[in-house]
């Protein structure tokens, strides 16, 4: 990304003009009383997603994120949980210290709203990734925080939350509601046609969720992607979005983190990145596929196993099927980022539904692929 200037508008791909300011008075009243000011409205930028979001500079100078969580029901809780995370950090310093996240700078939960420090100058570990500057060393230090999140132990009182996790939805998986179907885009519809109609792979979902209800519980992210870690020009890193923040399964992150360099080796395998040699071919056969996905497995596994390397480093009191429970995830993550590219596409691609094939055989053999992925200890 490039840093906001004087007068400039930023216009940094993935970010779009916010929704206009004078229809949501209560963010600059949360500024004023905050004092920061109110926000500099030539610098506002807003990136896509599901919630509203102002990005810019403040009267005060400073430069403010404010997310208002929208959603229905879920918007509460998820905000209750972002609080309760900052409070948890705010608890344990040295836990503050080896999981950076943005500066928090106050919320409203009557609004619906939270601030923290904007990260302008910082690029995500998503765009990172594409751009090749994700290396093995910084897969080992984002290890390491994730193993000292997990490794904190929550006091009585501290009233996390311990609920399950809203995806994978097992409701949906039995059936669609009549008034999601008719909402749905062609490709969302191709992506659940293809679970309604494997129930090997279902059953698979249903064995993995009841692992993960069966699993020791720690303090998890919940929602851990590449592109929820932030960059800054300066060095280190950042880690955001903290809505799914609960007690859970360990296991989920680490899968989550796999399941990342998994799907982009997967889309990687009709581009030319990492290939030493000039790659042309006007169609792809399955056995050129199967190649390509397995030397393209091959060629990011070791940001996977850095990770765990990190992770293993501080990590304690692994219980014997993790390493299993985390693969099945990643594969999980696979039919995850399946949905959500339906969600986005007229028609699933060829690729989508290979990545959708792997992540598949993972969640249902995941003990034969541990190794694979780089989940396993020196």
């Amino acid at each position: 990304m490039t840093a906001l200037k004087d007068g400039e508008k930023y216009t940094a791909k993935g970010w779009m003009a916010p929704i206009d300011l004078d229809r949501v008075p209560d963010v600059e009243v949360f500024l004023d009383r905050l004092g920061h000011g109110r926000f500099d409205r030539e610098t506002l930028v807003a990136p896509i997603g599901r919630n509203e979001v102002w990005a810019g500079r403040t009267d005060s100078g400073r430069k403010v994120f404010v997310k208002r969580l929208i959603g229905g029901d879920d918007a509460a809780p998820r905000l209750r949980r972002i609080l309760a995370f900052e409070r948890f950090k705010a608890n344990r310093p040295l836990l503050a210290d080896q999981v950076r996240t943005p500066g928090f700078l106050g919320a409203d939960e009557d609004a619906g709203l939270v601030a923290f420090d904007f990260m302008d100058e910082a690029r995500n570990g998503a765009e990172s990734m594409i751009e090749e500057s994700f290396g093995d060393e910084l897969a080992r230090q984002v290890g390491e925080a994730i193993g000292h999140l997990h490794n904190a132990v929550p006091e009585a009182g501290e009233g996390l939350d311990d609920g399950s996790f809203p995806l994978p939805d097992l409701d949906l998986l039995r059936g669609l509601p009549l008034e999601l179907w008719h909402n749905l885009s062609y490709g969302e519809l191709e992506s659940w046609s293809i679970l309604h109609g494997d129930p090997e792979l279902m059953r698979g979902i249903i064995t993995l969720c009841e692992r993960e209800s069966q699993a020791p519980k720690v303090p998890v992210h919940g929602d851990f992607r590449v592109d929820q870690i932030l960059l800054p020009d300066d060095g280190g890193f950042q880690i955001t979005d903290w809505e799914d923040f609960r007690l859970g399964d360990p296991a989920r992150d680490v899968g989550a983190f796999a399941g990342e360099w998994l799907f982009r080796s997967i889309l990687d395998i009709v581009s030319a990145r990492g290939d030493e040699v000039v790659f042309e071919a006007a169609e792809f056969t399955h056995e050129m596929v199967l190649q390509r996905g397995a030397e393209k497995i091959e060629r990011l596994r070791p940001r996977i196993h850095s990770f765990w390397q990190g992770y293993r480093a501080v990590r304690t009191g692994l219980d014997d099927e993790f390493a299993v429970r985390a693969t099945a995830f990643a594969g999980w993550h696979m039919i995850d980022r399946l949905l959500a590219s339906g969600a986005r596409s007229a028609k699933l691609s060829g690729i989508q539904r290979a990545a959708a094939g792997i992540g598949r055989t993972a969640l249902l053999a995941p003990a034969r692929f541990t190794i694979a992925l780089g989940l396993e200890d020196e």
